[in-house]
């Protein structure tokens, strides 16, 4: 089909704003592993953009050799792992349950269920509650308030209400009951909406700094974007090195001359995005069949 003259035009308008769109997303991310990659006393001197004037990995030896980056990249790996696993299990169970129409009290605990969504106690409520329960300060608080997601299980449970009724009236004719009508109907048929409910968990769980910042004292349970959030507003190096036998070597060595607070926050920055950015792209495509499905099926 011949595109008129005015829809070439509009089509040109279109990719050029997508272009800069791109441009504008990708920047920031290239400025900032120039500069961490980028000698500290170098790039103070302003000038690197997006490639690396004088190239060292100094700064990623210091965040990666840094006995408490290590732990809580560790605590933010387990916290997202299981709480991602933990999360969509309980979910899920929940959505299952509350897909039969014949359930008791069934609009009842929906309704229940959807004033949570809308109201909260508040903060301080929430913390009383926490401590009450004996999870500050553990790796638990993590993952237990967040076990069960009222978004997610409307999300699942449409999903799973359109789900033809045959496949279930069949299973349950020949003998099925309701673990092994969710375990070989189900759940399969769900893979592309958990997928898509997965990544959100995660990348909410990886993200999250909050928690780790008003909710945990002890510095080795500190997930790694709260140390990023206690690092962006650390006004000495210091905070970084602590005091490992590593760090004492590289401050005596004269490289060590040359490190910025900027660079390291830079490095550290890369080191905390890089895994989830590398997840993304493989489960991107199960948004929109996860994602709109289980939401405008009704």
């Amino acid at each position: 089909m011949k595109l008129t003259a005015g829809e070439k035009i509009l089509q040109t308008v279109v990719v050029v704003l997508l272009a800069l769109l791109c441009v504008s997303v990708l920047y920031p991310f290239l400025y900032m592993l120039a500069i961490s990659l980028n000698d500290g006393a170098d790039a103070a001197r302003g000038g690197v953009y997006l490639i690396p004037r004088d190239l060292t990995f100094i700064n990623y030896e210091i965040v990666l050799g840094n006995e408490v980056i290590r732990n809580s990249y560790l605590i933010t790996i387990a916290r997202t792992v299981v709480g991602t696993i933990g999360g969509l299990i309980v979910t899920l169970l929940i959505a299952y349950g509350l897909s039969y129409r014949g359930l008791p009290l069934r609009s009842t605990i929906l309704s229940y269920i959807l004033i949570t969504m809308l109201f909260n106690g508040g903060l301080v409520p929430f913390y009383i509650q926490l401590n009450n329960l004996g999870l500050l300060n553990t790796f638990w608080v993590y993952i237990l308030p967040g076990l069960f997601s009222v978004w997610n299980m409307f999300v699942m449970l449409k999903f799973i209400q359109g789900i033809p009724e045959a496949l279930i009236e069949s299973a349950e004719l020949d003998g099925a009951g309701p673990v092994r009508t969710l375990m070989q109907i189900v759940i399969p048929l769900s893979k592309p909406m958990l997928a898509a409910l997965g990544l959100f968990t995660a990348v909410g769980h990886w993200n999250d700094w909050f928690a780790g910042a008003f909710f945990v004292t002890d510095q080795s349970l500190i997930p790694v974007q709260t140390f990023l959030q206690q690092l962006l507003s650390a006004s000495d190096i210091s905070a970084v090195l602590g005091s490992n036998s590593n760090q004492e070597a590289l401050a005596r060595s004269s490289q060590m001359q040359n490190i910025t607070l900027m660079s390291i926050k830079m490095a550290v920055v890369m080191v905390s995005a890089l895994p989830i950015l590398c997840v993304y792209p493989f489960l991107q495509k199960y948004f929109v069949k996860g994602v709109l499905v289980g939401s405008v099926k009704g």
